[in-house]
């Protein structure tokens, strides 16, 4: 009897960490992104069976393990710029997927909550109430929106089309409500399931038929061309004084190339120039030169150090033309653990530990270039994921939006992808 009554724990344990870990293959770079949505099933079946405590315990493991295999790309980082030996790397991600899975078992247990007075009701909220996690978990210390629901679905052009109306958060909704309909045909008699399939039926029909009609849709009037600078330059070279000239060389070369073919705007990558531009005359010199010899602005990533005492540093983002410097924007928000060190009295050890944390100001202002090519904003890398931040790039007039960004942190893995 005692084995009898143990075996409905481990078959529950393994669905739901089997299942968590599917669903973290839903994103880059397997883009199994049909699995999103029945992979919620099974931990909205478990919420709306046990008592509260319990269901955050669930949503807690199921959280981490679907975090753990989304981000796993971190250890590729650690493993091989910090002084942390292996396997203990896997460390920091594991106590990152362990607070965001805070937000699961929160879900979770509010399901279960909801659940004790109606069980109807626990499934309409439960697509709301991951958004709302989605969003805290965004916004709450500085923010980590990495993972939302919404963001598997890249390929899927018809189905995130709604992202116009209420951003990625519309895309994660329609996910978890089509999940929610799956767990009604389990757990309701047939009619109330039938009604709930319905209704996640007619949304998700409403999300295509919007989709397809945005995507038919004629363009609007107005283009201008682009050029992206790929160097493909390793991370530990990048900021080697020995390999600088050669750093530089490749990028006036490919600058020259892409110039040739008359875009609007080039565009280097984060934090690109070798040196300081505003530190380097010579440099600034020969970027002037070549922007004027070509016709075309350069819109070159680089840290900034500025004059004050002690000097405080910048990852910025430079328009250059053949007048020099002619606009600039500061990176506010900064990457924890890469940029900064959130409450450094507390957690100021970590810098001993990594060569690749650094210590930036942040910038305080969402400035739009004037152009050319038109008005437009840039987010530095990491503040591509924080749709607010864009928002108030359009807000301020921007018509084109650029995301800078250096991702040979994270060398061959998905985290490239993801980003």
């Amino acid at each position: 009897m005692g084995l009898l009554s143990l075996r409905p724990f481990p078959r529950r344990a393994l669905v739901l960490v089997a299942t968590a870990f599917v669903m973290g293959l839903g994103f880059p770079r397997t883009d199994w992104e049909g699995v999103v949505w029945v992979a919620l099933t099974p931990l909205i079946v478990e919420a709306l069976r046990q008592p509260i405590r319990v269901a955050f315990a669930w949503g807690w493991v199921f959280g981490t393990v679907f975090y753990l295999v989304l981000l796993r790309w971190l250890d590729y980082t650690f493993n091989t710029y910090s002084s942390i030996p292996w396997p203990l790397t896997f460390g920091p991600t594991f106590a990152l997927a362990g607070y965001c899975a805070l937000y699961v078992g929160l879900f979770a247990a509010a399901v279960s909550w909801l659940a004790q007075r109606s069980i109807v009701w626990a499934l309409c909220a439960s697509p709301f109430l991951w958004v709302a996690g989605e969003w805290i978990r965004g916004h709450l210390f500085g923010g980590f929106p990495w993972g939302l629901l919404g963001y598997s679905q890249y390929l899927r052009l018809p189905v995130i089309q709604i992202a116009e109306l209420a951003g990625v958060y519309a895309v994660s909704l329609v996910i978890v409500a089509v999940n929610a309909a799956i767990t009604g045909c389990f757990v309701l008699a047939w009619r109330p399931a039938l009604g709930a399939v319905a209704l996640s039926g007619l949304l998700l029909g409403g999300t295509l038929a919007f989709g397809f009609w945005r995507l038919s849709a004629p363009a609007p009037p107005g283009e201008v061309t682009v050029a992206i600078m790929q160097p493909s330059i390793e991370q530990p070279l990048k900021f080697d004084p020995a390999f600088a000239t050669t750093t530089l060389g490749i990028y006036l070369t490919l600058t020259s190339r892409a110039g040739a073919e008359r875009p609007d705007l080039i565009v280097w990558p984060e934090t690109a120039a070798p040196s300081p531009i505003r530190r380097d005359p010579q440099l600034l010199r020969t970027l002037g030169a070549l922007s004027g010899s070509l016709h075309v602005p350069l819109l070159v990533g680089s840290i900034d150090i500025d004059g004050s005492t002690p000097p405080k540093a910048r990852n910025s983002a430079f328009l250059l033309t053949e007048r020099g410097i002619i606009g600039r924007y500061d990176k506010i928000h900064l990457v924890p653990f890469g940029e900064y060190v959130p409450l450094a009295g507390l957690f100021g050890f970590a810098r001993s530990w990594a060569e690749f944390i650094a210590e930036l100001e942040p910038g305080f202002r969402a400035s739009v270039f004037p152009g050319p090519p038109a008005p437009f904003g840039v987010v530095i890398c990491y503040e591509g994921i924080f749709p607010e931040l864009v928002r108030e790039f359009v807000k301020g007039g921007a018509r084109l939006i650029v995301n800078m960004t250096n991702d040979a942190w994270f060398g061959r893995t998905s985290g490239p992808w993801q980003h």
